[in-house]
């Protein structure tokens, strides 16, 4: 899976990033390298509490997608 990360120059130094795809997923961090781990981090634990919320659809409702 690829997300979109928008990272931002904190006003006091080092960064702060969020992934607009999950909505409240933030991280910060000193450097650009611990920005990337971290976060891939948050956004991998905003998954797996999402994953443990799904709702499940019922058996006669209909998906479909559409475009914006």
């Amino acid at each position: 899976m690829k997300l979109n990360v928008i990272i931002h120059k904190a006003e006091e130094g080092g960064y702060w990033a969020e992934v607009p795809a999950l909505p409240g997923c933030f991280s910060q961090a000193e450097t650009m390298e611990e920005m990337l781990f971290n976060i891939k981090e948050s956004a991998e634990a905003w998954l797996d509490v999402a994953s443990s919320n799904i709702v499940e659809i019922e058996p006669e409702a209909e998906i479909f997608e559409i475009e914006l």
